[in-house]
């Protein structure tokens, strides 16, 4: 059974929905930069370990994330899951974690990579808003796409009704994806394309509004 890490920065709540989803491996830690970050107290009602490496100890980037790594590394995990970390990694820290490393964004890469993505979705006047599972790559935000979920941009949305919507998708595709990663089912190439071993997508096309 493969060994996950998940890496916090406050609530978790995407952590918490890995913790529910009765995942095919075991969450060995949930490691924060931030020692009140209330995912930590979730986590170990779950009996998990919990570890902080706060960033504010260090000089800079890189010597954070060293320390961070050595913190992970104490896990063995195979796969590292980024659940709201709120840190830009290093380009040498990604390398270290190449196919292991997995993130979650509020948009529709590679639209709207970055912060405040539903309100720049807004502010544009886009139809179809959602969420991707990513492999992490050194750039931000632009890593191979494991899933994807779209919802529909309402005409009254606002900005936390829409990443309320949106954080509902966000919970059932990153089960989905770490369960895939877990089975083997999906997975890094040499390539560095996401290779897919058994299912099937469906061919029902999503149209926001909606024809008559």
């Amino acid at each position: 059974m493969k060994k996950v890490v998940i890496l916090i920065s406050s609530r978790g709540s995407n952590m918490q929905s890995l913790l529910n989803a009765k995942l095919p491996c075991r969450i060995t830690a949930v490691i924060s930069n931030r020692a009140d970050a209330q995912g930590l107290e979730i986590a170990k009602t779950y009996g998990i370990a919990t570890a902080v490496v706060p960033h504010k100890n260090y000089a800079d980037r890189a010597s954070f994330d060293v320390a961070l790594a050595e913190e992970i590394d104490r896990h063995a995990p195979d796969v590292i899951v980024l659940a709201g970390f709120m840190r830009i990694l290093t380009a040498g820290f990604v390398e270290r974690y190449r196919g292991k490393l997995i993130n979650i964004h509020p948009s529709l890469l590679p639209a709207y990579t970055g912060i405040n993505t539903h309100e720049r979705a807004l502010q544009d006047g886009v139809k179809i808003h959602g969420c991707t599972v990513h492999f992490v790559t050194p750039t931000l935000d632009v890593g191979p796409i494991i899933i994807q979920a779209a919802v529909p941009v309402l005409h009254d949305d606002t900005a936390d009704s829409l990443a309320a919507r949106v954080l509902h998708e966000e919970h059932r595709i990153y089960a989905q994806a770490i369960r895939w990663i877990c089975l083997e089912q999906v997975w890094l190439n040499k390539e560095g394309r996401v290779a897919i071993s058994c299912f099937e997508q469906p061919g029902t096309p999503l149209i926001s509004p909606g024809l008559d």
